[in-house]
Parts: C-alpha cells; sequence; structure tokens
C-alpha cells in the first residue's frame, strides 16, 4: 500500500513544475514579444530498495527553459520605432551587468540621452557597441536592421544611417531564458554572449509588432488536465489510506 501512495505522492509533486510553467505562460498572454519556454524534463528514476528490481518512477526535473522561437501573431502599428523579428531573428541588447544577452520584444524608444531601448528599458545594441541616435531626429529601420535618422526640420536632408542593429539568426542555436527574462546561448550560466549568426537571414518587419505565441485555448486545457490528473492522485492516496485502516482493523487484536 505504501508503494501506491508513494507513486501517486510522486507523480503529484512532479506535476508543480508543469503548473508554475503554464501559468507563468498565462501570465505573459499579452507581453510584447514573449516566447514560451520547455522548462522541465521528465525522466525514469530507479528505486533501489528491498523486493523484485522493477521499480521506476517517472519524474519531472526542473531543467533549463530552452526558448521556442515560433512566430506569434505580427500586428502592423504604423510607428518607426516599432519593430517585428522575422523567423528566429533575435535582437542583441546590453543587460545590467555589461554583457549582452537577446531578446524578442520590438517596442522600442529613445532616452534623454540619445540611447535605443526596448520597452523593458534594455539598452539596444548596435554591432560593436550600444545604439545611440540623435536627439529629435526621425528614425527608420530597414528590413535589414539598418537604422536611419532624418532632420525633421531640414526637408531636402536624406536620411543617414546611424547604425546597425544586431540581429542574430538563432535557428541554429540553442538560447535559454535567463533570469531577467532575457535569452542567452545554453550553457552560459548567466553570462550572456555573442553568437555566430545562423544560415538563415536576420531580417525585421519595420513599423509592426510581434505578440506572444502563447496559445491561451492550449494553455487552458493543459491547466485543466492537470487539475484533474491532480484530483485523481489526492483521490487515490485517500482511498489507499482508507483501505490500509480498514485492513489494519480487520488483523487487530480486540
Amino acid at each position: 500500500m505504501d508503494r501506491l501512495i508513494f507513486t501517486a505522492l510522486g507523480a503529484a509533486s512532479s506535476q508543480q513544475f508543469n503548473r508554475v510553467q503554464l501559468t507563468n505562460d498565462l501570465a505573459n498572454l499579452s507581453t510584447t514579444g514573449y516566447k514560451r519556454a520547455t522548462m522541465t524534463t521528465t525522466q525514469s528514476v530507479y528505486l533501489d530498495g528491498p523486493g523484485m528490481p522493477t521499480r521506476f518512477q517517472p519524474i519531472v526535473s526542473t531543467g533549463v527553459a530552452r526558448v521556442q522561437l515560433e512566430s506569434g501573431p505580427v500586428t502592423y502599428t504604423g510607428n518607426a520605432m516599432d519593430i517585428a523579428l522575422n523567423d528566429q531573428t533575435v535582437l542583441g541588447v546590453q543587460t545590467q551587468e555589461g554583457t549582452i544577452a537577446f531578446t524578442r520584444r520590438g517596442d522600442l524608444r529613445v532616452s534623454a540621452t540619445g540611447l535605443l531601448l526596448t520597452g523593458a528599458g534594455d539598452v539596444v545594441m548596435g554591432e560593436g557597441a550600444p545604439m545611440t541616435v540623435p536627439q529629435g531626429f526621425l528614425i527608420d529601420m530597414s528590413p535589414d536592421g539598418t537604422v536611419y535618422a532624418m532632420n525633421p526640420e531640414d526637408e531636402a536632408a536624406e536620411p543617414v544611417v546611424v547604425g546597425n542593429l544586431m540581429l542574430r539568426d538563432a535557428s541554429a542555436t540553442q538560447l535559454v531564458r535567463r533570469a531577467d527574462g532575457l535569452y542567452e546561448v545554453e550553457g552560459s550560466d548567466g553570462q550572456g554572449g555573442d553568437f555566430p549568426s545562423g544560415p538563415l537571414p536576420a531580417s525585421l518587419s519595420p513599423a509592426s509588432l510581434e505578440g506572444s505565441n502563447v496559445n491561451p485555448v492550449e494553455i487552458m486545457v493543459s491547466l485543466l488536465d492537470l487539475y484533474r490528473s491532480f484530483e485523481m492522485q489526492m483521490k487515490m492516496i485517500k482511498n489507499s489510506e482508507e483501505i490500509d485502516k480498514d485492513g489494519t482493523a480487520m488483523i487487530s487484536l480486540r
């Protein structure tokens, strides 16, 4: 009987990681450029002890949050400061520690000092240095990541190239989510860093924003399945306890 309770309790405990992952995805349903991540892995563990050597327990262990870069819905905004990254392109940003990490957020703005920032406040990187743009200039971005600036007070002025966004194709590189929500190459252990761009062209769609790639219907169905499974496991543990009590009462001395 203890084996039955142990198996049911182990299954219920292992599912808590899945519940945390699903509720986090649901909370970021409206976050610009949010990407789901696989945070758990299932393993079969051998249980050593008395009895036949056939006892294995499926457990879910926490692992790295591997980012799923499938595109979300893209909306045309008409705002020149908005970009939607195509395919599996990611945008380089500077972390608070001064290292390089990556994101899919495309709601950009210019700070008071001329730095180009994401909607989360991260400094956007150019090729080799943080991206800066002239104050008061009109900004335009091409699909290959080239940033142009034009003086609105000079109608005859031509757009001037001020830099190139750090765009990388991550189709051949596994990225993981960091504690700050940014992405880095798996195995970087929070240190960040650049990586070689993949075989696909890194590009963006100007004046557009990409939404979250979370499917709310899929998440809700998965949560309902988890809750039903949890209720069944709790009922199994309770029934096992009642059967054990009845069995003990039958063989007890009166």
